[in-house]
């Protein structure tokens, strides 16, 4: 008998992961991340988002390098930023498709709007690709974001 407990216990646990968006995919975005120091001097001049890979010339689901600012595909494509990744060492990249930021080193989204250092290049790329300024959080939830683990 507690082996059916614990199987519905199990089950009853999956169905709130499933109701709370744990079965979604739902992925919390880091407010730090040790790599920061590597991102470009100058994020506010990058390529527009419609850029295609430098590589292969693919026009979707591209994305940034913080670093260098080279624009490559995503491991859905061609795998050119992973392998750039892998090749250089550079580990931030923002989505052209959805504006994330994702460190491959801590294999890890970063959350743009918290992080001080990725706004500029945030806000740049969701004007040039919606033109317009992204909704930006005010400053005390920011701070209350930074102190949170």
């Amino acid at each position: 008998m507690a082996s059916s407990s614990s199987a519905t216990a199990a089950s009853d646990r999956e169905e709130d992961e499933d109701f709370y968006g744990g079965g979604s995919g739902w992925v919390e975005a880091r407010t730090t991340c040790e790599h920061l120091p590597s991102l470009s001097s100058d994020l506010l001049h990058i390529p527009p988002p419609g850029s295609d890979c430098t590589r292969c010339h693919h026009p979707a689901e591209n994305w940034l390098c913080l670093s260098c600012k080279d624009v490559l595909c995503s491991r859905f494509i061609n795998k050119h930023m992973l392998t750039h990744h892998k090749v250089t060492g550079h580990c931030l990249a923002l989505s052209y498709s959805d504006l994330s930021v994702w460190c491959f080193a801590c294999e890890a989204y970063l959350d743009a709007q918290v992080i001080l250092q990725l706004r500029p290049v945030y806000e740049t790329a969701h004007l040039m690709k919606f033109g317009a300024t992204p909704p930006i959080q005010p400053i005390e939830f920011l701070q209350v974001g930074l102190q949170s683990p």
